[in-house]
């Protein structure tokens, strides 16, 4: 099972909290046991602040993830992390790719999903099996390969 709590901060439309739970239900799939997560939608002052604080870039960028830094033996609880989602870059970006919005959506949700489960793209090879993983997840849901027109794949 997967516990999600979503928190909206930004008036922006955002897509319904049953698609974040089925988005992150996805992406947690391969992982036994429960997870808890936290999702923040948030606007560019915020998303800008955050990523500059922890990232030191000073923009917002799509999605940030916090994954929980806590010794099993000192939680009882299944903690992943914490998603933070700038719902303005989300829109940009699906407009200038060319991509519907639920399916960027879609794609970022489970994307910083993966980073909360220790997946990275830093180097080459771990970039390909997160990439690969991210294109299973979101044919499941009936989402096209978010980087078949990537110029860099």
């Amino acid at each position: 099972m997967v516990e999600l709590d979503l928190q909206v901060a930004t008036n922006d439309p955002v897509p319904s909290e049953t698609l974040f739970q089925q988005w992150c239900e996805t992406a947690l799939g391969m992982r036994k046991g429960d997870s808890e997560l936290t999702i923040r939608l948030v606007d560019v002052p915020e998303g800008r602040e955050l990523n500059n604080t922890y990232r030191h870039k000073d923009y917002a960028t799509n999605v940030l993830s916090f994954p929980a830094d806590v010794p099993d033996d000192m939680l009882d609880i299944p903690l992943l992390g914490d998603l933070v989602i700038c719902v303005p870059v989300v829109e940009r970006e699906a407009a200038e790719q060319g991509k519907s919005l639920e399916a960027h959506w879609a794609h970022l949700v489970i994307h910083g999903c993966l980073h909360l489960l220790g997946f990275d793209h830093e180097e080459d090879e771990e970039a390909e099996e997160m990439e690969g993983l991210e294109r299973e997840l979101l044919a499941q849901l009936g989402h096209p390969d978010p980087y078949a027109d990537d110029d860099e794949h």
